[in-house]
């Protein structure tokens, strides 16, 4: 399966091969999407003048409050949701803050 070719749906998988050849593509994907994502923390890291501005408490509680319902409305479990972008977001900060520490 091509990475951008259409999925198959869970219940069209008739063996674990087709099922896990679903789930590596679309671990590729997020893969791909992650790192575009971690271009916009660099740039963050470029755009911010100070090292005070890198974690900002308030910005991640909006981010997860804005996971957490398009996660309810896309049938996606909370309790899976939250803790992945938690986790996202505090090693997003890290690396902004390696970038930061980095810039020129």
């Amino acid at each position: 399966m091509q990475d951008d070719a259409p999925l198959k749906p869970p219940d069209s998988c008739l063996s674990m091969a087709e099922l896990r050849l679903a789930i590596d593509t679309l671990d590729a994907r997020l893969v791909a999407m992650l790192a575009v994502r971690q271009s916009y923390i660099e740039r963050a890291a470029v755009l911010k003048t100070g090292r005070h501005e890198v974690r900002d408490p308030a910005r991640v509680e909006d981010v997860v409050t804005k996971v957490l319902a398009r996660a309810r409305a896309a049938g996606l479990s909370p309790a899976i949701a939250e803790p992945v972008w938690r986790t996202l977001i505090e090693q997003s900060i890290r690396h902004e803050f390696e970038a930061f520490d980095h810039k020129a």
